[in-house]
Protein backbone atom coordinates (compact mmCIF):
# COMPACT_ATOMS: atom_id res chain seq x y z
CA UNK A 1 0.00 0.00 0.00
CA UNK A 2 1.60 3.40 -1.34
CA UNK A 3 2.10 6.63 0.79
CA UNK A 4 2.15 9.90 -0.33
CA UNK A 5 4.92 11.29 1.21
CA UNK A 6 5.99 12.39 4.50
CA UNK A 7 5.62 16.14 5.30
CA UNK A 8 7.93 18.76 5.67
CA UNK A 9 6.77 21.12 7.99
CA UNK A 10 6.08 20.20 11.68
CA UNK A 11 3.75 20.97 13.90
CA UNK A 12 3.69 23.73 16.44
CA UNK A 13 2.87 21.74 19.59
CA UNK A 14 6.48 19.59 19.21
CA UNK A 15 8.47 22.15 16.21
CA UNK A 16 11.91 20.33 16.38
CA UNK A 17 13.31 23.47 15.52
CA UNK A 18 11.62 25.05 18.46
CA UNK A 19 13.45 22.40 20.34
CA UNK A 20 17.43 23.01 19.10
CA UNK A 21 17.53 20.36 16.30
CA UNK A 22 19.61 21.30 13.66
CA UNK A 23 18.40 19.81 9.80
CA UNK A 24 21.68 17.50 8.33
CA UNK A 25 21.73 20.05 5.55
CA UNK A 26 21.14 23.11 7.28
CA UNK A 27 24.43 24.27 6.02
CA UNK A 28 23.34 24.32 2.04
CA UNK A 29 20.33 27.22 3.62
CA UNK A 30 18.21 25.43 1.50
CA UNK A 31 15.08 27.45 2.50
CA UNK A 32 17.10 30.18 0.81
CA UNK A 33 17.22 29.10 -2.75
CA UNK A 34 14.76 29.42 -5.45
CA UNK A 35 12.17 27.07 -6.03
CA UNK A 36 11.72 25.53 -9.72
CA UNK A 37 8.10 23.88 -9.62
CA UNK A 38 8.44 23.66 -13.04
CA UNK A 39 11.80 21.25 -12.84
CA UNK A 40 12.19 18.30 -14.36
CA UNK A 41 13.67 17.58 -11.09
CA UNK A 42 12.60 18.52 -7.65
CA UNK A 43 14.79 18.11 -4.77
CA UNK A 44 13.74 18.74 -1.06
CA UNK A 45 14.81 17.69 2.49
CA UNK A 46 12.13 16.37 4.57
CA UNK A 47 13.99 16.94 7.97
CA UNK A 48 13.26 15.59 11.66
CA UNK A 49 10.83 13.09 9.97
CA UNK A 50 9.83 10.71 12.94
CA UNK A 51 11.65 7.21 12.47
CA UNK A 52 11.26 4.54 14.96
CA UNK A 53 13.18 1.29 13.98
CA UNK A 54 10.82 -1.67 15.44
CA UNK A 55 11.56 -5.17 15.41
CA UNK A 56 9.41 -8.27 16.26
CA UNK A 57 8.33 -11.93 15.30
CA UNK A 58 5.91 -11.46 12.40
CA UNK A 59 4.75 -15.04 12.71
CA UNK A 60 4.00 -14.01 16.22
CA UNK A 61 0.16 -12.94 16.02
CA UNK A 62 0.23 -10.94 19.75
CA UNK A 63 3.22 -8.69 17.70
CA UNK A 64 0.82 -8.53 15.47
CA UNK A 65 -1.88 -7.47 17.11
CA UNK A 66 -0.35 -5.30 19.46
CA UNK A 67 1.16 -2.76 16.56
CA UNK A 68 -1.74 -2.91 14.98
CA UNK A 69 -3.92 -2.10 18.14
CA UNK A 70 -1.39 0.80 18.97
CA UNK A 71 -1.03 2.46 15.35
CA UNK A 72 -4.33 1.39 14.07
CA UNK A 73 -2.23 0.09 10.92
CA UNK A 74 -1.02 -3.28 9.69
CA UNK A 75 2.38 -4.01 8.83
CA UNK A 76 3.81 -5.05 5.90
CA UNK A 77 5.27 -8.61 5.85
CA UNK A 78 6.01 -9.49 2.45
CA UNK A 79 9.04 -8.39 1.07
CA UNK A 80 9.89 -4.58 0.22
CA UNK A 81 6.76 -3.10 0.51
CA UNK A 82 5.24 -0.82 2.89
CA UNK A 83 1.62 -0.04 4.76
CA UNK A 84 0.10 3.25 6.06
CA UNK A 85 -2.38 4.23 8.11
CA UNK A 86 -2.81 6.41 11.09
CA UNK A 87 -0.83 9.10 9.87
CA UNK A 88 1.95 6.04 9.67
CA UNK A 89 4.06 4.64 7.08
CA UNK A 90 5.99 1.44 7.68
CA UNK A 91 8.70 0.31 5.44
CA UNK A 92 9.88 -3.46 5.30
CA UNK A 93 14.07 -3.67 6.13
CA UNK A 94 13.89 -7.03 6.78
CA UNK A 95 12.02 -10.27 7.51
CA UNK A 96 11.65 -9.01 11.30
CA UNK A 97 12.58 -5.31 11.11
CA UNK A 98 10.42 -2.30 9.73
CA UNK A 99 11.79 1.34 9.76
CA UNK A 100 7.79 3.32 10.80
CA UNK A 101 7.64 7.15 9.68
CA UNK A 102 5.42 9.68 10.66
CA UNK A 103 5.31 13.91 10.76
CA UNK A 104 8.28 15.33 12.41
CA UNK A 105 7.50 15.78 16.68
CA UNK A 106 5.51 12.30 16.91
CA UNK A 107 8.39 9.75 17.77
CA UNK A 108 8.01 10.24 21.48
CA UNK A 109 4.47 9.48 21.52
CA UNK A 110 4.52 6.38 18.61
CA UNK A 111 7.33 4.72 20.88
CA UNK A 112 5.08 5.23 24.23
CA UNK A 113 2.15 3.41 22.07
CA UNK A 114 4.34 0.85 20.90
CA UNK A 115 5.72 -0.13 24.14
CA UNK A 116 3.17 0.39 26.12
CA UNK A 117 1.21 -2.43 23.60
CA UNK A 118 3.99 -4.29 23.32
CA UNK A 119 4.38 -5.24 27.04
CA UNK A 120 5.01 -9.19 27.68
CA UNK A 121 6.07 -9.17 24.00
CA UNK A 122 9.08 -10.00 22.41
CA UNK A 123 9.90 -6.80 20.37
CA UNK A 124 12.06 -3.96 20.04
CA UNK A 125 11.36 -0.39 19.55
CA UNK A 126 13.97 2.63 19.34
CA UNK A 127 13.93 6.16 18.40
CA UNK A 128 16.20 6.85 15.47
CA UNK A 129 14.56 9.74 14.20
CA UNK A 130 18.06 11.84 13.91
CA UNK A 131 20.24 8.96 12.86
CA UNK A 132 19.38 10.44 9.25
CA UNK A 133 17.35 12.38 7.22
CA UNK A 134 14.90 11.84 4.09
CA UNK A 135 15.66 13.79 0.93
CA UNK A 136 12.85 14.15 -1.36
CA UNK A 137 13.81 13.28 -5.20
CA UNK A 138 10.38 14.49 -7.46
CA UNK A 139 9.86 15.52 -11.10
CA UNK A 140 9.69 12.92 -14.45
CA UNK A 141 12.93 12.53 -14.50
CA UNK A 142 13.76 11.70 -11.05
CA UNK A 143 14.30 8.13 -11.94
CA UNK A 144 16.55 9.13 -14.45
CA UNK A 145 18.68 11.02 -11.58
CA UNK A 146 18.58 7.30 -9.89
CA UNK A 147 19.46 5.01 -12.65
CA UNK A 148 23.00 7.03 -12.73
CA UNK A 149 23.80 5.52 -9.35
CA UNK A 150 21.19 2.62 -8.43
CA UNK A 151 22.16 -0.35 -9.05
CA UNK A 152 18.13 -1.68 -8.88
CA UNK A 153 16.27 -2.23 -11.41
CA UNK A 154 13.91 0.85 -11.17
CA UNK A 155 11.75 0.24 -14.14
CA UNK A 156 7.77 0.51 -13.06
CA UNK A 157 7.11 -3.04 -13.61
CA UNK A 158 9.60 -4.11 -11.13
CA UNK A 159 9.70 -0.74 -9.10
CA UNK A 160 6.91 0.85 -8.06
CA UNK A 161 4.67 2.90 -6.08
CA UNK A 162 4.94 1.73 -2.19
CA UNK A 163 7.61 -0.47 -3.02
CA UNK A 164 11.17 0.14 -0.53
CA UNK A 165 14.81 -1.21 -0.15
CA UNK A 166 18.09 -0.97 1.09
CA UNK A 167 20.45 0.08 -1.58
CA UNK A 168 23.45 2.58 -2.73
CA UNK A 169 23.22 5.97 -4.43
CA UNK A 170 26.27 6.48 -5.70
CA UNK A 171 28.74 5.57 -3.03
CA UNK A 172 26.10 5.86 -0.29
CA UNK A 173 23.79 3.32 1.47
CA UNK A 174 20.47 4.64 1.37
CA UNK A 175 16.39 3.30 2.20
CA UNK A 176 15.02 4.16 -1.06
CA UNK A 177 10.97 4.40 -1.27
CA UNK A 178 9.06 5.03 -4.11
CA UNK A 179 6.34 7.29 -3.06
CA UNK A 180 4.67 8.28 -6.16
CA UNK A 181 4.95 7.72 -9.68
CA UNK A 182 7.51 10.17 -9.83
CA UNK A 183 8.56 10.71 -6.72
CA UNK A 184 10.94 8.61 -4.00
CA UNK A 185 12.39 9.52 -0.53
CA UNK A 186 16.00 8.72 0.12
CA UNK A 187 16.71 7.89 4.01
CA UNK A 188 20.13 8.87 4.53
CA UNK A 189 22.23 8.91 7.57
CA UNK A 190 23.09 12.29 8.79
CA UNK A 191 26.69 12.29 8.20
CA UNK A 192 26.28 11.30 4.25
CA UNK A 193 23.54 13.92 3.33
CA UNK A 194 25.20 16.65 1.97
CA UNK A 195 27.47 14.43 0.08
CA UNK A 196 24.60 12.66 -1.39
CA UNK A 197 22.50 16.22 -1.66
CA UNK A 198 25.46 16.95 -4.09
CA UNK A 199 25.71 13.92 -6.05
CA UNK A 200 22.33 14.08 -6.84
CA UNK A 201 22.25 17.75 -7.47
CA UNK A 202 25.30 16.47 -10.02
CA UNK A 203 23.36 13.67 -11.57
CA UNK A 204 20.47 15.81 -12.15
CA UNK A 205 22.32 18.85 -13.49
CA UNK A 206 20.96 17.84 -17.77
CA UNK A 207 17.74 17.67 -16.49
CA UNK A 208 17.57 21.24 -14.84
CA UNK A 209 17.01 20.73 -10.82
CA UNK A 210 15.67 22.18 -8.68
CA UNK A 211 16.37 22.57 -5.09
CA UNK A 212 12.97 23.34 -2.44
CA UNK A 213 12.68 23.89 0.75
Amino acid sequence: MAETGLPETTGSSSNPVATGRRSALAAFALSERPGADAASVSMAEAAHTAKLSLRGNPADRAFLAAVGKALDMVLPTDANTTTSGGGVTALWLGPNEWLLTAAPGLESDLAQRLREALQGVHAAVVDVTEASTVIRLSGPRARDVLAKGCPLDLHPRVFSEGRVAQSLVGPVDVILHQTAPDAYDLYVRRSFAPYLWQWLEDAALEFGPGADR
